[in-house]
């Protein structure tokens, strides 16, 4: 019987995640539905109650998966309690009766290429060390380019003058990109989809309100995580920063890390774990680029972030810098998220012109 293979869903990350698996193992990938409301229902039924949320949507994703056919599933580990997913969660699924392989890709932390070829060599005898190379930095680059699209995105999606023109390119993007096996067609790609980008018709106003947002992993690069949080910012007409992406956790991370102890040595001599010294770093970033407000999102009970969370309040506290924490569990509804976010658009708006009123008359 052929194997279908499955890992947990990380918005348009699934797409270079699965064109890797399917060409070095040279099988199936099965085409998952989007994460909703059952997806963390199936999870939460099937968890320890005080677990992580990103441990409930993972374990969602595989019990659909499972249910659809998969027989191997991957699960990446390493950071926080993450690196306890794969074990904690085979336990339950094949307590659930299900028959499945599941393989670790990250294990202490730490992804190395030796144990992720003896991990592929046992779904693929034939693969090659430099099969491997290769399909390993065309995921990269092609991680690398869908970051760089959303950082450009991000920044004008709130002003387009004709509704879905930066999607309906970045769709595109996205499907030729998983048919192009060359790297230098990769690139020659996004080269071209970029000045595509830059043609879209925009309205931005000089003055308008950005926002940053900062907080746990999952949270920020999941979409259905926060309900859509960046469209509901983008529907305001606000100029959105998102710091956390793949390719920041794959390579970026490690080279910033020192340099971000420095800068906020005065508030943090630790690294908090996870992303938590990250955050504390980027309200001082934001700071100083001039952004009107933070939006800091992480799951209910997530231990890194609640250690960050009070030296980040007095950083934005002392430099006048209005911010707001969102949690999220499978309780959280979008009504009050909307409603949260237009009281913070509001505040916002009111601060900048009150400061703008402030200097006219200086």
């Amino acid at each position: 019987m052929k194997q279908l293979v499955a890992f947990p869903q990380l918005g348009n990350y699934f797409n270079p995640i699965r064109k890797l698996i399917t060409n070095t193992t040279h099988l199936k990938v099965i085409e998952m539905p989007k994460i909703t409301k059952k997806t963390i229902a199936l999870g939460s039924k099937n968890s320890p109650d005080t677990v992580c949320v990103p441990f409930k949507y993972n374990l969602g994703n595989f019990i659909e998966a499972l249910d659809k056919g998969a027989t191997v599933l991957f699960q990446a580990g390493g950071g926080c309690r993450y690196r306890y997913y794969a074990e904690v969660q085979e336990t339950i699924l094949k307590d659930l009766g299900y028959n499945f392989t599941m393989y670790q890709i990250i294990e202490k932390d730490h992804a190395r290429f030796s144990e992720l070829y003896k991990t592929m060599l046992k779904l693929n005898p034939y693969l090659t060390k430099r099969k491997l190379i290769k399909e390993i930095i065309s995921t990269l680059l092609y991680i690398y380019y869908l970051d760089k699209i959303d950082i450009f995105i991000r920044k004008r999606v709130g002003f387009e003058k004709e509704k879905d023109s930066f999607k309906n390119i970045k769709d595109n993007f996205i499907k030729k990109a998983n048919e192009e096996n060359s790297i230098i067609k990769l690139t020659r790609l996004y080269q071209k989809i970029k000045k595509e980008l830059k043609k879209i018709e925009i309205d931005k106003p000089k003055d308008t309100l950005k926002v940053g947002i900062i907080g746990e992993l999952y949270t920020a690069m999941e979409p259905f995580a926060t309900y859509e949080l960046e469209k509901l910012l983008a529907s305001f007409n606000i100029e959105i920063k998102r710091f956390t992406n793949l390719s920041y956790l794959l390579w970026q991370k490690k080279l910033m890390t020192w340099f971000m102890k420095f800068k906020v040595r005065k508030y943090c001599k630790y690294t908090l774990g996870a992303d938590g010294l990250d955050n504390v770093y980027r309200v001082y970033w934001l700071k100083k680029h001039k952004y009107d407000g933070i939006i800091h999102t992480k799951p209910t009970g997530c231990t890194p972030e609640i250690g960050a969370m009070p030296i980040i309040m007095n950083i934005a506290k002392d430099n006048n810098m209005p911010i707001i924490f969102l949690s999220f569990d499978e309780q959280t509804g979008v009504e009050g998220l909307n409603t949260r976010i237009e009281a913070f658009y509001d505040l916002l708006k009111l601060k900048k012109e009150e400061e703008n009123g402030s200097k006219s008359r200086n």
